[in-house]
């Protein structure tokens, strides 16, 4: 039975080839283009005024070095919450949920805030691994946390997307199986869960777009450190 939970987080294959590309590329082919009338549809100008107002927040504390930064993180944001919103759909399959494919993510864009920092201005960058007026005995380990802690973002990024969307679908998994084994048993307490689990699912949709708005909001603040 346990084995069977965690079967939705496997890749889907079609006569043996994996499908998470196409996995990954449908969220794409959903979202509309601008197109050259003077006037779009309500999708697109929805769209618009959300990636708008987005990235006006997000850029606000950036300095002008950021912003070419732009683009990348509010396509990021838009590609996470995509995945994460059609994931929850039944008979789907959630590349995120994929350890692999999110730390494919977090370690390149970690790592090129970092290199960004050390090529504008490397002295306040290697500046963040040693507070000011640290005594001279706790240098070389102050060196040595920041160091670690400075490697362990992008392994933090990963974890904490892959881990929250896995606890949400196996939770919703475990409630929809109990409410579905009561309906004939003790039909009033599968009510009482099935109830549970449409509230858990719109707590879930909350979830799958607050976890994409996190991950690009720290890495925003990795690039603010670094600008």
């Amino acid at each position: 039975m346990m084995i069977n939970f965690f079967d939705q987080f496997m890749s889907p294959t079609l006569l043996g080839a994996p499908l998470i590309m196409l996995a990954v590329i449908f969220p794409l082919m959903l979202m509309p283009n601008p197109s050259l009338h003077w006037i779009n549809n309500r999708l697109t100008i929805v769209q618009n005024w959300f990636m708008l107002n987005f990235t006006k927040q997000l850029f606000m504390p950036i300095n002008i070095k950021g912003q070419n930064w732009a683009l990348i993180l509010t396509s990021l944001m838009m590609f996470l919450m995509s995945m994460n919103l059609l994931g929850l759909l039944p008979y789907t399959f959630t590349p995120t949920t994929q350890l692999s494919m999110n730390m494919a993510m977090a370690i390149p864009l970690w790592f090129s805030t970092v290199l960004t920092g050390l090529r504008n201005q490397p002295t306040m960058s290697l500046g963040h691994l040693l507070p000011e007026g640290t005594p001279i005995m706790l240098i070389p380990l102050l060196i040595i946390i920041e160091t670690i802690s400075l490697f362990i973002r992008p392994i933090a990024l990963g974890v904490r997307l892959t881990a929250n969307l896995t606890a949400g679908h196996l939770l919703i998994q475990l409630i929809a199986t109990a409410a579905f084994a009561l309906m004939l048993l003790m039909p009033t307490i599968s009510m009482l869960t099935t109830i549970i689990l449409f509230l858990l699912t719109l707590l879930e949709v909350a979830v799958a777009m607050i976890q994409a708005y996190v991950f690009v909001l720290l890495l925003s603040l990795y690039l603010q450190e670094n600008t």
